[in-house]
Order: structure tokens, then sequence, then C-alpha cells
């Protein structure tokens, strides 16, 4: 071993310890190996930074811009819709769900798109459903590295594989599209099985602080409140006007939309004038108790969660903001009820704090002051409309706002840009980077989004640990450490059978995968795996085709693209992947080989 080498192992070493300690953050590493490794001499200035112009980096920083221009035209929520209706609030199901429809998008593009296509649309089923958003992502990422195995074309490591298979000079035969998917089959359905089962042992919980929005905060400080309820009301009950109902001052809660079942429309601000009559639908915050006090004593039927007004009042389209009357404010001295403040705004307002007292009731006769609190609740493009009024305003926002305005009318721009990027890849072979960048390049210039907004969507964090890693990768390859190391190991296991072999060949190509590119891996070690192969007696395709296959079994740290990219969405940490992480490489290797083993007739 040449003193570069063992360098090399020691710089390896040292980001696993950073990786695993969480000394610093993982971004923080990714910049470390850009300043070490020139400083050392294992890779040259102009090397340490060639990962900011990486084909993969640039793919990253362009499908995420893609992807948040999908989100913001609403697209996101048509795809997100259907998934809830049939998953519910079953975190199995949703986890089914999302990671088998992304590992399927992941066998026919690159596994990096598909999971950040999707990651809009997994944040927003966590939010409308209540399940922690660690729970979905690293299935999904997982799943989206795993899908690439299904065809040939589905990873870099399987599409290089066919020109890579030269043995004496001779070009073998090339594997089909679908060669591996019985292989790739299995390997998904083990993921989400596994996941299904087992991630609430594995995954973090992710019911920390971080992971509540502005509503759920404030619904906590606001003790008169609790939750949205979903009621039915029955048949026979006789038609009756708010006003009349008198709910809010007799059960202390808020009616804050109703849908007639006879006219089919749903009122998403109710008026004191509105009539609730048999077979309607309505949604109440407050208190839970008091909620079932309220459905006892006038016979109506508590849901299990929201379902007629899943889409509207979901997490992503309304919640609550805490506003405060300003000095110039028009309110001041009126009641709500003198301004229709309801029709005026079209949020309602769910609490009152004035003189440090906090009314649930009565609120439409009080009359405001200036620096009263109203707690209001509503569709977040009112909130926004209501932030944008010009001053004085009469409300001035004491919280931040969690949602934003969609662009609906730009959705087909977003789908076209989309589809020009896929096109030039697939039929035109248009470079990945390029075909991507250009299409978030047409969706800023269209307006889909704006070039503050695409700057935003980035996470940089992702950026800049890839970037970081990837001189590490040319320093293990340039320094001849990978091939050392896979030299002394193949040496080592003399003349093994062939399954033993491919065990072998499988857990080897898992390491490299883990320190270098999945693309370095696989070139470096297919045409060594294949003459072992030949030596002893085994097949040199399947020996190519396990490097390719086990090229994707990448889990066990952030080092993977897409184990980046959910990284900080998903508010993991590295002990979060070793801990996922390590049960599911071994699975990888044990469903791969065992397939293998009773289905190829590898013995």
């Amino acid at each position: 071993m040449t003193p570069e080498m063992l360098l090399t192992m020691i710089v390896l070493a040292f980001v696993i310890f950073l990786f695993v300690s969480e000394w610093v953050r993982v971004d923080v590493v990714g910049i470390m190996m850009m300043v070490i490794l020139p400083l050392i001499g294992l890779v040259t200035p102009k090397e340490a930074f060639v990962g900011f112009s990486s084909n993969a980096v640039v793919s990253i920083i362009a499908v995420i811009i893609i992807g948040a221009g999908l989100d913001k035209t609403g697209i996101m929520n048509k795809v997100a819709s259907p998934i809830i209706k049939l998953a519910g609030k079953s975190e199995k199901r949703i986890i089914t769900f999302i990671a088998g429809t992304v590992g399927i998008i992941s066998s026919m593009m690159q596994n990096i798109g598909a999971a950040a296509l999707f990651l809009p649309a997994a944040q927003r089923i966590a939010k409308r459903t209540g399940v922690p958003i660690s729970r979905i992502l690293m299935p999904m990422g997982f799943c989206a590295i795993i899908g690439g195995t299904l065809t040939l074309v589905g990873a870099s490591p399987t599409i290089l594989l066919n020109d890579l298979m030269i043995l004496n000079g001779e070009k073998l035969k090339p594997f089909g599209l679908f060669t591996q998917t019985p292989i790739g089959i299995c390997l998904l359905a083990s993921a989400i099985i596994y996941f299904a089962f087992f991630g609430k042992y594995i995954l973090p919980s992710g019911s920390g602080q971080s992971d509540k929005g502005i509503s759920d905060l404030l619904m906590e400080a606001y003790t008169g409140l609790e939750s949205i309820f979903e009621l039915s009301v029955p048949q026979n009950f006789p038609p009756q006007s708010l006003i009349q109902l008198a709910i809010r001052e007799k059960y202390l809660v808020t009616v804050v939309a109703i849908a007639k079942d006879k006219k089919k429309e749903k009122i998403l601000v109710p008026r004191s004038s509105d009539i609730i009559e048999g077979g309607d639908t309505i949604a109440i915050v407050g208190k839970k108790r008091n909620v079932e006090i309220l459905a006892k004593e006038l016979g109506f039927t508590i849901k299990d969660g929201l379902e007629v007004f899943a889409e509207e009042l979901a997490k992503t389209n309304t919640g609550l903001a805490e506003t405060i009357i300003t000095p110039r404010s028009e309110l001041i001295g009126k009641t709500l009820s003198e301004i229709k403040f309801k029709e005026l705004y079209g949020v309602t307002p769910l609490a009152l704090l004035k003189n440090n007292k906090v009314f649930y009731s009565g609120l439409t006769n009080i009359r405001l002051a200036m620096g009263d609190t109203l707690l209001l609740f509503g569709p977040w493009e009112k909130f926004h409309i209501l932030k944008s009024r010009p001053q004085p305003r009469p409300l001035a926002f004491a919280s931040p706002l969690e949602g934003e305005i969609l662009k609906p009318h730009k959705a087909k721009w977003a789908v076209f840009w989309f589809a020009l990027a896929l096109i030039q890849i697939i039929f035109f072979k248009v470079k990945l980077s390029v075909a991507l960048m250009s299409g978030a390049l047409g969706m800023i210039i269209t307006g889909v989004l704006t070039v503050d907004e695409a700057y935003r969507s980035v996470d940089w964090m992702t950026v800049f640990l890839l970037a970081g890693l990837i001189p590490l990768g040319i320093a293990f390859e340039k320094t001849g450490t990978a091939s050392y190391i896979a030299h002394k190991v193949l040496e080592l296991i003399g003349q093994p059978s062939p399954i033993v072999l491919l065990t072998v060949i499988g857990i080897m190509t898992s390491f490299f995968t883990l320190v270098i590119s999945n693309v370095g891996a696989t070139v470096l070690l297919v045409p060594l795996c294949m003459n072992m192969a030949v030596m002893a007696g085994g097949d040199p395709r399947m020996a190519a085709l396990v490097v390719g296959l086990s090229a994707s079994n990448t889990f066990v740290l952030p080092t993977h693209q897409v184990n980046a990219l959910i990284m900080r969405p998903g508010g993991y940490r590295t002990i979060d992947y070793a801990k996922a992480g390590t049960i599911m490489t071994i699975l990888f290797l044990v469903v791969e080989l065992g397939v293998l083993y009773f289905f190829y007739g590898i013995q």
C-alpha cells in the first residue's frame, strides 16, 4: 500500500467518524473535503471543486426546481389526493402507496428525479394525514434507489453494464431491458414490507417541535381549542340557522365549514344566518370534550377524520393565523358584526385576546381596540391577500403564514416544461443536467416560479454535501485505493463456489458505492469480478449483474444523492440512516442472492 492509499483510507475513516459523531453538519463535512483533499495533495484544486459542475449535482438542482414548479401550480395536490383517498390515515398504506409509486417511477427515470419530483407530494400527504414526514421520506427514498433495479435503464450502473461486459477482447451477450426485473420486484417488495411493518421501530417519529406547523402550535397555545372535527347531521334534523342553534355560545366551539347535502355546495366561511339541515356535514374547531357534548345533545355524529372537507380544510390549504389590531386600523371601536368581518375578509374568527383574557364566544359583539389579538381560521390565499393590503393595514400578522398562493393557471406551463425535459432525456439522449436545467429555466421564464422562489426551493445543504463527496471518490480512484482493496479481497477468497463469490461481490460493491460513485464502483468492479467468476467456474455475466444491482445497495450513510436529498426535509441524522440502512443493506443482499440462487440457478 502506497502512502497516498494510506492517506486516502485515513481521510475516509475521518469522514465516517464525522458522519456518525455529528460533530459538524453533513454539508460542512463536504466543504471540509473540498479543502483538505487538495491541501494534502490527493486531488488537484480543480478536482476539489468539480462537484459543483458535475452532472449529478446540477441535475439535482434542476429537478428540485422542476418539482417546486409542479407543486406551486397545485399539480402535486392532485397527485397526493388519490393516494390519500386510497390509503386514508393508515401509516402502513401511506408508506406502501408512496414508496411503491416512487419505486415504479424510478424504474424508468433517474432515481433522484423520481424522489425530488415526489418530495412535495409526500410532504403534503404528511401534513394532511398527520403521519410524521420522517416515517414517509426514508421509505420513499430507499424505494427510489431500489426502483432503479427494476429495469436495465433504471439506474446508471445497470445502463453501463452491457458496454462493460468485455472479456478477453470479446463482448458478452447483452442483458435485455427486463432481465433483472424479477430481482428488482422482489427487492422493492421486500423494502416496502420492511418499512410497512417495522418502520415504527426503526424510523424517528418526527414528533419534535420542528415538525409542527404554526397552526398546530397556535392550536396548542389557545387552550379552548384542540382540533378540527367533522360531524354529520341526521336526516331528521329540523332546519335551523347558526344563530338559532347558538353553537358558539353554548359549546364554545366554532363552525368553520358547512357542506349542503341538498344543494351540493360547500360554505367555507359560514355566517350566523346560514342554515343547518338534515344530511348536511359541518366542520367544527374546538375542544374534543365540547364537541362531544354538542354531538350528544343535537344528535350529530362525529366522524373519525376529515372526509367531506379533506381537501378544503387540509393543512396545505387552510390554517390559523394570529393577528393584532393596528394603531390606525379601521376596526378600532367597531364590532365584527358591524363591519361584516367574515364577508369582508373571507376568514372566520375563532378567539379574541383582550386585556389578557381570551374570549371564545360573543366575539361579534365585543368592540375592538388597538392591540387586541384575533385568532383567525381560513384559506391561506385569503390571509395572503389580507397581508398584502396597502397601508394602513387593519391587521398585523403576529404569526408567520404557513401556506402559499398556488398558481393553478400556470399548471399547463409546468407540465409542458417537465414533459419537454423528459422528452429530451428519453428520445434525444440529451445529457440529464442540460435537459432538466432547460425545464427549470422554462418554468422561471414563463412565470411558474420567480427566480427567487427557484433559489429558495433548492436545498443547498444537499448540494454542498454531494459536491464535497465527489472529490473523495476521485481520490479513491486516482490513488488506486479502490482497485487495491478490490484485488486484495478477491485474492483472499481464493476459489469459492459461484454463489459465495457473488455474495462477496455484492458485499464489496455495497461498500464501494458508499464511498465512491455507483458508476465509479461499477466501472472498477465489473472487469475484476467477471475475471474472478471465470476463474471460479462461474458465469461472468451474473457477476457483472450483481455488481450493477449491488451498486444500488447504498443506505447506511447519507452519501447517495437520494439519501442526501431527503435528509433535511425528513429531519434525519446520520444515525437514522445507519439504523434503518444496515438492516436494509443486509435484506437487499439476502433477497438479491436468494433470487439468483432459487430462480436463476446460481449454486
